[in-house]
Order: C-alpha cells, then structure tokens, then sequence
C-alpha cells in the first residue's frame, strides 16, 4: 500500500512539475552580432583615429580583441552562410550575392548555430539582416523558422529607402510596412523587448545581424551632429554625392549605441556574467575605391589593408572580431592567431557541450582553447573561393587560402596567382609568387583538395 501510494506521489509529481534539463539549464547563453560591410579598422579599438564607439572598445576592454580574424567571404550572403554552418559557402551553394527573387537560399538541410542550439534546449532570436533566400516574403524557401529562430524581425538586404523609417522589415513572416526609427534601433528595440519576455531559466542564442553600416546609410540627428566638421553640404539621401565621412561615421557610432543598449539590458537582468558575447562584420568595408553609384560618400577603413569589400584581398576579408565571455576570457587579451569565420559554429557547439554534426564537413574548428592562451591545430588551411553574380573581380581572382603566414590568391583555371608572407608583408605588396615556385605549387594543390571535397560534398546542391 505505501508502494502504492508512493507511484501516485512520483506521478503527480512529474505532472506538476516538469523535467528539467538540467545540460540546457547550466549552459551559457549566446549573443552574436554582425555588422553589415564593416572595415578592420572602422572601430576606435582597432585604431581608428575619428570614429567613436565607446561600447564594443568597452567590449574588448572586457574580453578578447582578434587582430586576424577572417570572414568566409569578401561578399554578405556567402559569408552569412558560412557564420551560421561551420561550412566554406560553396558547400551550401551560396556563392554570392543573393539579389532578391532569385531561386538561391540556405537550405533546410543544413545545420546552423540556431538549430543545433534548439535542438539542445535553447531558446533562440534573430534580428537583422537575413540574406540567405530570394526574399522574406517568399514561403517556397526556407525563412529564419526553418533554420532555428523561435522569433524573427528581418530585412532582406538592406534597409529601404535607407536606415530611416524602413518600409521592408518582416516579423515572424508578416510585413511591417514603414517601421518609424532606425534599423539599428528598431533592432535593438525588438532583441530587448525579446530578452524581457523569454522564458527565464532557459539558455537563449541570440543572432543580431546589424543592417548598418551597408549603403544607403542614416542616422539621428544626434550622431550627425557628433560629425559635422567633416561632412560638407547638407544631407540630402536623394542624389547621392561625396559628402565627407561624417555620415559614415555617425552609422557607426549610431549601431555602436545600440549595442551598448542590448549589453547594458544584459547587464541589468543579470545574464552578462553567464552570456559570451561574439561581436564581428560580414566582410571588408566599402573604402573611397567606389565602384558603383550605390556605393558613393562610404568611407570605409581597413587599417591600411590592400583591397576592400569584393576583394580577396586582407582588406576584404579580414575583420574585427571581439569575445566576451566573463571567467573564461582574460579582459583586454588579444591573439594574432588566424581564425575563420566558419570557427565560429564549432566553437559555439563546444562551449554550449554540443556534439557536432557527423554527417557532413564542417570545415572550422573549435577556438574557445585561446581563451586560456593556448594555440589550435588545423589539418587544412584557411580557405575562400568567390563568385561575384552580377560584376566580375576587377583582377578575376576566385579562390585564396591561408596556411601559416603565407597567403595564395588565384584565378579560376590557376593560371595566374599572388603569394604574400603576411607575416613580413601584411599589406600585400610583394608578390613572392616567381621567387617561390614550390611553395605556390604547394598551396595550389591544398586550394584543388579544398575544392575538390566541396565538389564531393553529397549536400551541397547543384
């Protein structure tokens, strides 16, 4: 009898009382923020002279400051796509670009941060830039649903008619029409207002994908003002014209505000000391080399770096990236060690205790060990391959990689290559290619292995 009555107590227990995971319970929660066309040396903590942004050098004060952090590509959706997979784009099919209403979208087959996360316990919210399908509106291709976000506020692209008042942001799948603010502060708005109702208790991701600094750029007044002294002329969004970079640098420091927000909301629910924060930009920077009308009065920095974004080139793909992961990460450390943005899943996955798909490549590795200053071992180099849709490279380069300090760009049908020893040459101005015949030989054969395992991926679509 008190057998008995002992199962009926166990069983109304479990009734009233839910299990609880306790893996997702202790693991730590997860914000990423990228920035849209962001330059390595558009921040003040990467040394640039003019710009203001108090909050993310707060945020390298407090964690980790990469100096050779690369994005998977010199071009937004590609590079979206391999962030959020672990995979070098070309395994998903995205190649460049995706202009909206074309038949090219991330794949539900594949796996993401999100997904594997959920699957795990998580809670998960994405807020941003999308750009990985031919449109938002178009429910015949996978939407950030289907990839892993509980919640969603989406752009395609990019902002229009500009950063002010945009008229093509979705939630959840439904159109806003003309959403009064700026992106990056309705953004903000809408990841705060997200962290204010989540389920308390849960582990959450959050995937924060800044519209900014991406052309046809606006802000408040209020940061305009910040740079007025070089700005000349009135702002006038109509016909663009060389205006100075003071509209520029007001993006900057306007999305660096927002970012303090959402830290500060950390802060004050009491989630930042168990949150790694990862902050990084898609791609390099739109410099004063304009090269399309879109383009005109964006001033991007790259520190010195040869090329901008669209190019092989370190300037158009090497990043700030800042880590902030309280008791794991010394405050104000700074590695030199080459990383990938394709690092970024498995490092997520090792943190979050996670197994990591065995049906597939997945061309990162897990970095989290430079976070007790040690070093990471790679068994192949760190690799790109680019395809512009609509305009060629301006020099018809299409794959590079790196291995060690030295760096291999080539074309398509490797008839013509670059080699630089970044280590002795950062900025890429000796071509050492003649002089290093074996060594050009060498990564050449690593760049044909890479590729050939991404023609022999059984996922990526045709």
């Amino acid at each position: 009898m008190n057998r008995f009555l002992f199962s009926i107590i166990c069983c109304l227990g479990f009734l009233l009382f839910p299990i609880v995971d306790l893996h997702s319970q202790n693991s730590p929660n997860i914000l990423f923020i990228l920035a849209d066309d962001l330059g390595y040396g558009d921040l003040a903590c990467y040394g640039h002279r003019e710009v203001k942004t108090p909050n993310l050098d707060k945020l390298a004060e407090q964690g980790l400051r990469l100096t050779h952090f690369y994005s998977p590509s010199p071009l937004c959706s590609p590079a979206r796509a391999g962030f959020l997979t672990g995979r070098t784009p070309f395994r998903t099919g995205i190649q460049s670009w995706i202009p909206e209403d074309q038949d090219i979208y991330l794949r539900q087959e594949e796996i993401t941060i999100a997904s594997a996360l959920k699957e795990n316990g998580y809670q998960t919210f994405f807020g941003g830039k999308w750009h990985l399908n031919g449109g938002l509106a178009n429910q015949q291709q996978p939407q950030p649903q289907d990839h892993g976000f509980d919640q969603w506020l989406a752009g395609h692209a990019f902002a229009t008619p500009n950063h002010k008042n945009p008229n093509n942001l979705y939630r959840n799948g439904e159109p806003l029409g003309t959403v009064e603010g700026f992106a990056a502060q309705i953004t903000a708005d809408e990841a705060i207002g997200w962290l204010e109702k989540r389920k308390v208790g849960q582990p959450f991701f959050i995937y924060l994908a800044f519209l900014e600094i991406h052309s046809e750029i606006a802000s408040p007044d209020e940061f305009n003002d910040m740079y007025k002294e070089f700005t000349s002329g009135e702002i006038d969004l109509k016909n663009l014209n060389a205006r100075g970079p003071g509209e520029y640098y007001a993006n900057i420091s306007h999305m660096d505000h927002q970012i303090g927000r959402i830290l500060n909301k950390l802060d004050e629910l009491g989630l930042a000391e168990n949150t790694l924060v990862i902050f990084t930009s898609d791609n390099g920077p739109v410099t004063t080399q304009w090269r399309y009308w879109w383009e005109v009065n964006m001033y991007g920095n790259t520190e010195g770096l040869r090329g901008r974004k669209g190019d092989l080139f370190e300037g158009g793909i090497r990043v700030p990236a800042i880590v902030r992961f309280p008791g794991k990460v010394t405050p104000g450390s700074e590695s030199d060690i080459p990383l990938h943005g394709y690092d970024i899943f498995p490092t997520i996955c090792s943190i979050a205790d996670i197994a990591l798909p065995d049906d597939r490549p997945i061309d990162g590795i897990d970095f989290s060990p430079i976070f007790e200053g040690k070093s990471v071992e790679r068994d192949k180099p760190l690799f790109w391959a680019f395809e512009t849709r609509q305009f060629d490279d301006p020099e018809g380069y299409y794959f590079a990689v790196r291995w060690g300090d030295w760096k291999l760009i080539t074309d398509k049908s490797f008839e013509k290559s670059l080699l630089y020893n970044l280590k002795d040459d950062p900025y890429e101005l000796k071509d050492l290619s003649a002089q290093q015949l074996e060594r050009v030989e060498e990564l050449k054969q690593r760049v044909e292995s890479f590729h050939q395992s991404i023609q022999d991926d059984l996922l990526r679509p045709h």
